[in-house]
């Protein structure tokens, strides 16, 4: 999905300015991206500064962000795998190794890219710019956690008596603390598939014996 793509659409004139451009916010991003590649601090990267290293004026970048923490959440998303267009819906299980699987893939790409780890950690010290990128990224996965928890457990795959939002914490936690707190700990195949299956063993409702009933 390009980035343009994670912008609201109209099928009416838009409101204001001339329409959206592709190429114009393809080039945007990519200023962005050079500059923080030259390592330039986030606190360092003005509006003016971005448009005239991207070509453009300043009003083409108001045109599509409010501001720079805007921008900033979007070049983020731009860089980082895309999160999974669609959930396989069948059990609990499968669809708790997808969303696994897409933070395990998160975890590479930190790794991976040095314009990531550079802005994550200099995103915790922008309480604005963090703040934003909680509000567009964080808190929709969390929630999109929460849901197939709460379906799992209307399903019965799941124990009526568990807390849900500790779960959600419980099931996303290894694979955070394996990207975040033990970078030299491996994010291997499968291990989306490990994490989900040895908790939902402890989690699932158990049958009791006949003469309990």
């Amino acid at each position: 999905m390009s980035l343009a793509d994670s912008h609201p659409r109209h099928d009416g004139p838009p409101c204001r300015g001339r329409p959206r451009s592709e190429t114009a916010e393809r080039a945007i991003v990519e200023g962005v991206m050079k500059l923080l590649e030259e390592g330039v601090p986030l606190a360092d990267l003005s509006i003016e500064r971005i448009a005239r290293t991207a070509g453009v004026g300043k009003a083409t970048i108001y045109r599509r962000w409010s501001g720079k923490e805007e921008l900033f959440v979007d070049v983020v998303r731009a860089v980082e795998p895309a999160d999974p267009e669609a959930l396989p819906g069948a059990c609990l299980r499968d669809d708790l190794v997808v969303l696994l699987e897409a933070l395990r893939r998160r975890g590479l790409a930190n790794r991976s890219s040095t314009i990531l780890r550079n802005v994550h950690a200099e995103m915790k010290n922008s309480p604005k710019i963090w703040a934003a990128y909680h509000a567009r990224v964080v808190a929709p996965r969390r929630r999109l956690g929460l849901d197939i928890l709460r379906r799992g457990q209307e399903n019965g795959e799941l124990r009526a008596d568990v807390d849900l939002e500790l779960v959600n914490d419980m099931i996303m936690g290894p694979m955070l603390v394996r990207t975040v707190l033990r970078p030299d700990a491996g994010l291997p195949e499968g291990l989306a598939e490990q994490i989900v299956d040895t908790l939902l063993e402890g989690l699932r409702p158990v049958s009791q014996p006949p003469g309990e009933r």
